[in-house]
């Protein structure tokens, strides 16, 4: 199964990423330049496998380029706070 067929574990793998690229040093314009630069590779050159991927997909096409930053910054923000409170229930 590819981390690409369930949206929970997209979110979980970038989390995951995430959390490395920090780790390494990268700061926040290198990770969300990071996240650009992957939301583009996915939405030209991989089919989407779920309706949330298809719903951002969509988005990231119809969007212009100052947009599907915001949508990368977003994601980002989105698994940083999952990630807050997966750590809050432990």
């Amino acid at each position: 199964m590819s981390v690409l067929d369930n949206f929970e574990q997209w979110k979980s793998f970038l989390g995951e990423r995430l959390q490395h690229a920090e780790q390494e040093g990268m700061g926040q314009n290198t990770i969300s330049d990071l996240a650009y630069q992957i939301g583009g590779y996915l939405a030209e050159h991989v089919d989407p496998k779920n309706s949330q991927e298809r719903l951002l997909q969509q988005m990231w096409k119809m969007g212009s380029e100052e947009e599907r930053h915001t949508i990368a910054n977003l994601m980002i923000k989105l698994v940083e706070q999952e990630q807050k409170e997966q750590q809050n229930l432990q």
